[in-house]
């Protein structure tokens, strides 16, 4: 939440593409990039303080895909255009079903999954807060985080962290959610999927310190680096 006031480290960076959750709307976003020389600001959200954005620089552009549903609202399918390529990028923010709770959370993606089968066919990211883990297969939802693993890997579509890291799902040793900030609530909820295409050997993910981001969110920062395309 309030971006505008956080964004001045993260714009150091120099990125071609900010995805951001629990993130303020476009105007105060707009205000906050004044001296910036963005492409496109999508966001969604019901709360003015609180959606989801996805911000493009240098030769990225973004535009919304057909095809949104309100079933699955923090789940935003995208279009990506750089010189290079077109592909479809899924920001996710994993929240509780409105009306089922076997559908909270990773039961939204499952969902989601199914929903937009089709355009996993294509070159796609499917990246954010998945507000999941292995861990926590046995609760009683539709489509677990395994499920849903799986599901991404019928189409080659693969976790980045887990390729770089070769760790078992549910056995990461790199934590992206600190819970309330305490260092000694450590989990791996934050997640970038990538089709093969799209991964080299170039290709890196990060994920951010906890003494340098901690100030800022309980969530880390994920970097990833020289996608092909």
């Amino acid at each position: 939440m309030a971006f505008r006031n956080k964004c001045e480290k993260v714009l150091k960076l120099k990125p071609d593409l900010l995805v951001i959750q629990e993130c303020e709307n476009q105007e105060k976003l707009k205000n906050a990039l004044d001296n910036m020389d963005y492409n496109d600001i999508l966001w969604h959200g019901q709360n003015p303080h609180k959606g989801v954005a996805a911000i493009s620089f240098n030769d990225v552009k973004l535009s919304l895909k057909s095809g949104y549903s309100e079933e699955f609202q923090y789940i935003i399918p995208l279009e990506l255009k750089s010189k290079k390529r077109l592909l479809n990028l899924f920001h996710i923010w994993a929240m509780p079903h409105i009306t089922n709770r076997k559908k909270d959370y990773i039961g939204q993606i499952w969902g989601a999954l199914n929903y937009f089968s089709e355009f996993l066919k294509e070159d796609s990211i499917w990246i954010g807060d998945f507000n999941s883990n292995a861990i926590w297969d046995k609760k009683k939802r539709i489509g677990n985080h395994t499920d849903v693993v799986n599901r991404l890997e019928e189409y080659k579509i693969r976790s980045l962290y887990h390729q770089q890291t070769r760790e078992m799902q549910g056995q990461e040793l790199e934590p992206t959610l600190y819970l309330l900030k305490k260092m000694h609530k450590p989990y791996h909820m934050d997640f970038c999927f990538l089709s093969d295409n799209l991964i080299n050997e170039n290709t890196k993910i990060s994920i951010g310190d906890y003494d340098d981001w901690i100030s800022l969110s309980d969530h880390m920062p994920i970097f990833i680096k020289s996608i092909n395309g």
